[in-house]
């Protein structure tokens, strides 16, 4: 198996920060509008799924086979499931 070109994987990591990045401005424009914190959970889960792209290209991680990059991610997908759970639970 080949190693992917560094450039290439620079690249798509920016494309893929930029997108999420994008995605968690979009619920914080509607949690300033509504105040609902499922919205707010998710912008902070998008930011947080930004970082985890930006940190490999950031400090030369030359491969995401370490534990450590997944941390983030896995926060990510804690705080969604948690803020999911919290408003349909808080319904009853």
């Amino acid at each position: 198996m080949t190693q992917p070109d560094p450039i290439m994987a620079a690249f798509a990591g920016g494309a893929l920060t930029l997108g999420f990045l994008a995605v968690g401005l979009f619920f914080l424009k509607f949690w300033r509008r509504t105040g609902d914190g499922l919205f707010l959970a998710f912008a902070i889960a998008f930011a947080l799924l930004a970082t985890n792209q930006a940190v490999p290209v950031l400090f030369g991680v030359p491969s995401e086979n370490q534990g450590y990059i997944y941390l983030l991610r896995l926060a990510a997908f804690l705080l969604i499931i948690l803020a999911v759970l919290r408003k349909n639970l808080g319904r009853g």
